[in-house]
This record gives C-alpha cells, sequence and structure tokens, in this order.
C-alpha cells in the first residue's frame, strides 16, 4: 500500500524545464527598465515565486514603481519563446503517464502558462490532473502554504499523505510548512551546483536526481 494518497507537481522546473526561460527573459525585461539583472541574479531571487509577490522586491531594488508593461513584456517574452523552445523536464511526462496515484499541479504560474506548457510539451491533461494556481487561487503564494493546502482540500487528501515535488526553495518551503513530504528535484536544465543543498536547507525530505528516483521514492512501501 502507497504512503501516499495524493502528488503534488510544481509546474516550472518540475514539468516544463521552463526556469532558464522564465528567468533569462526576466532578467532581460528588469535590465530593460534600469534593473541590471542577470540570469543566475533572477534565479536566486525570482524562482518559484508570484509575479505579485517579486514585485515589490524588484520595485525596492529599483527604487521606483515598476513601469505597467513590465508584467506584459515578461508574459509576452516567456509565451514567445515557450512556443518553439519548451521541452519538457527530463522523465516527466513517462513518470505522469505511468503514475497510479491521483495527481494535481499546484503552481505560482498563471493557469494561461501551464495551459500553453502542456499543450505545447503534448501532455494530456489527464495527465497533470487539476491545476491549481497561485496567481488565482489563493491570496497568499509560495513560500506560504497556502496553495498546496488548498489544492490538497480540493482533491480531498489529508496533508500528511501527500508528496509534494518541487524544485525551488519557495516551494519546498511551502511545501514543508504545508506538513506535507517534500521531493527537491534537480533534473531541470536550471539546477546549479549548491541547489540540492539550498533544497535541503529549505526543508526538503528527499533531494533526488530524476524521476526515477522519484518513482523508486514513491514505490517504497508504508511504514
Amino acid at each position: 500500500m502507497s504512503r501516499f494518497d495524493l502528488v503534488i507537481l510544481d509546474y516550472d522546473g518540475v514539468i516544463a524545464d521552463s526556469e532558464l526561460l522564465n528567468n533569462q527573459a526576466m532578467a532581460e525585461v528588469l535590465t530593460g527598465i534600469g534593473l541590471p539583472t542577470t540570469l543566475d541574479e533572477a534565479l536566486a531571487s525570482y524562482m518559484g515565486r508570484r509575479w505579485l509577490d517579486c514585485r515589490p522586491d524588484i520595485e525596492a531594488r529599483l527604487g521606483r514603481s515598476c513601469p505597467e508593461t513590465t508584467l506584459g513584456e515578461w508574459t509576452r517574452l516567456c509565451h514567445e519563446r515557450a512556443a518553439t523552445t519548451l521541452q519538457p523536464v527530463s522523465g516527466a511526462t513517462a513518470f505522469m503517464a505511468n503514475l497510479t496515484l491521483p495527481r494535481c499541479v499546484a503552481s505560482s504560474s498563471p493557469p494561461d502558462w501551464i495551459a500553453l506548457g502542456l499543450a505545447t510539451m503534448g501532455v494530456p491533461l489527464e495527465h497533470a490532473g487539476p491545476i491549481y494556481s497561485g496567481a488565482v487561487h489563493v491570496t497568499r503564494g509560495k513560500p506560504e502554504p497556502d496553495l498546496f493546502l488548498h489544492a490538497a482540500r480540493e482533491m480531498g487528501c489529508d496533508s500528511d499523505r501527500t508528496l509534494v515535488i518541487e524544485d525551488s526553495v519557495a516551494g519546498v518551503q511551502a511545501g514543508v510548512a504545508a506538513g506535507m513530504t517534500v521531493i527537491g528535484l534537480l533534473a531541470g536544465g536550471h539546477v546549479r551546483d549548491g541547489h540540492g543543498e539550498s533544497l535541503v536547507e529549505a526543508g526538503a525530505h528527499a533531494v533526488l536526481p530524476n524521476y526515477e528516483a522519484v518513482r523508486v521514492y514513491i514505490d517504497r512501501p508504508d511504514r
């Protein structure tokens, strides 16, 4: 019998290998409004978080309000590039196709970005399960636990029987705060030296290199 009744997957960096795409676009947009930002700086500061929560940090560094066009330009660049370059995280599509447990997606990203990516990558919606977005379903985003708690509640599952698969510090912190078991996944193209250690420090119960290791972790017998 499985130890889990539900698997919650983050989207960017867990299903879609999109963290480099997203954060390169963020770095370019911020540099364009007068806040020079590198890809690594964007990854360190904004990965896994909603625009709503990133904006105050950006404006504090910028020393003024963001132009109202900032979010739209970032969104435009991400969607434009995703149409031709977006790929799934290695092993993600097979993992979801073969997963026998209930599953859902809980991401900081807007639903249209997630839907675009799933369609672009050819992932059937039933393989991903219901989609819950920090942009529309909760007031507080990651690292607060609200989105994961909302997803588990909607799926009718208890936190202590829920497994979260995350790639960001904010996401791991959110899953831990929700009382769930959290895997820190290192399979995305954005993973840098020391990222696993950062996920451990954030509270991940396991840090795993790929989806085969995730499958083995899930298949361990209940104790």
